[in-house]
């Protein structure tokens, strides 16, 4: 494991990203995503963040945006990508721990997230469903996960309304 380097994304970030995005993922779909999403209402400055290798080239990338668990705002963890030569090398955890970490420190205490069972436990994920949160769509019930930011503050019960781009 490196010690990587985080931050948030910089308008310079901004094609490196969409690079990631496109070299992690076998369509642009999710570069896409991420280019709707920063132009949407859902876009929260500080919480796009990157891994940066040794000079300060962003290699990695995970974005939380404003979601809601019924009526509660929420964030949800999409996409989060690696350049492949960087895969497995904790740039993809380093950006998300950032990302989770600076959602805390902006007061936000919940974020979903849709993806790898086996993956985002690390980060502190549960299956939502334990929680009473559901999606509108069919997604095998361990894909969706939960975390509450502040253990003061449990998660809430409700299906998730994801922001427009998403299409959910």
């Amino acid at each position: 494991m490196r010690n990587w380097t985080t931050r948030a994304e910089t308008g310079a970030d901004i094609p490196t990203i969409r690079e990631i995005n496109l070299a992690a993922f076998e369509t642009a779909g999710e570069a896409d995503l991420v280019d709707a999403l920063r132009a949407d209402p859902c876009w929260i400055e500080g919480l796009s963040l990157v891994s940066a290798d040794e000079h300060g080239t962003a290699v990695g990338h995970a974005l939380l945006t404003r979601c809601h668990i019924g009526d509660v705002p929420a964030l949800c963890l999409a996409p989060c990508a690696v350049l492949p030569a960087y895969q497995r090398t904790g740039a993809g955890s380093a950006a998300i721990h950032a990302a989770l970490a600076a959602a805390k420190d902006l007061g936000e205490r919940y974020v979903v997230v849709l993806g790898h069972p086996g993956y985002y436990p690390r980060f502190g994920f549960g299956r939502a469903s334990a929680h009473g949160i559901g999606l509108t769509i069919d997604v095998p019930d361990e894909a969706l996960m939960a975390l509450a930011l502040d253990p003061g503050h449990p998660l809430p019960a409700g299906t998730v309304r994801y922001a427009a781009p998403f299409g959910i």
